[in-house]
């Protein structure tokens, strides 16, 4: 028997790009469960909340006080700010 909180489906790397780019495509236009109606396949919700999770927690998202997801993620802007000499560490 399976506990509570063991998932039930783990995403694959398709479900997470398919969900990143329809994110990028509806940016502040909707929260998760107009988002995921959105979706051009359709994927078990819970499995859609964990892509979230992810996507919050690696920087590439984040959600309003109203609920909208945002993408922020914006590789151009960190190489241009690389390209300028900035050092990480």
């Amino acid at each position: 028997m399976k506990s509570q909180n063991s998932q039930l489906h783990s995403p694959t790397l398709e479900s997470v790009l398919m969900v990143e780019r329809t994110i990028q495509k509806y940016s502040q236009e909707c929260g998760k469960y107009q988002l995921w109606n959105k979706l051009p396949k359709k994927m078990m919700y819970q499995t859609f909340l964990t892509i979230i999770d992810y996507l919050k927690q690696s920087g590439k998202i984040m959600i309003d006080k109203d609920g909208c997801i945002i993408w922020i993620y914006n590789p151009e802007l960190i190489k241009k700010v690389l390209s300028k000499g900035v050092k990480l560490r």
